[in-house]
């Protein structure tokens, strides 16, 4: 496979599986942590009629979905990237930092759980893969000695 579309593959693999992991986090969300009552969250009228209802709790899992989904997608990127993996890694923390700041816009959310989410559950997250991305990937070890 050819340099460019290998990386081009990485990217695109590394937004899907980022976003596999973000839906799943975010679909076991109810289940998990049942929203207030009377709150149906799958739909932005009664989110934003009821935010007052949600207590932090209530935001563990948004703030997991995103942060996780970020790592999972910068690692896959990293690991499958022929080279710059760590731009591309980046690159998926800067995509989903991107959504996370429209979201801000989009969905109700307090102030500090805004902040919190985009101030740690993106780039940082891609950051973290890509420590363990260049311990995970056995050519960057061996280049290194």
């Amino acid at each position: 496979m050819p340099k460019l579309v290998r990386q081009i593959f990485a990217v695109v693999v590394g937004i899907i599986i980022g976003g596999c992991v973000n839906m799943a986090l975010i679909t076991l969300s109810p289940i998990l942590i049942p929203p207030p009552t009377g709150v149906d969250v799958s739909n932005a009228e009664s989110l934003q009629q009821s935010i007052h209802l949600f207590q932090p709790q209530h935001f563990i899992m948004p703030f997991l979905a995103h942060a996780l989904g970020t790592f999972a997608g910068a690692l896959v990127a990293y690991l499958l990237a022929v080279s710059h993996h760590k731009q591309l890694a980046f690159g998926i923390g800067a995509f989903y930092f991107c959504g996370g700041l429209a979201a801000c816009f989009m969905i109700p959310a307090p102030a500090w759980f805004m902040a919190l989410d985009l101030l740690l559950a993106y780039l940082p997250m891609a950051w973290l893969a890509v420590w363990l991305g260049f311990r995970l990937r056995p050519t960057t070890a061996i280049s290194r000695s």
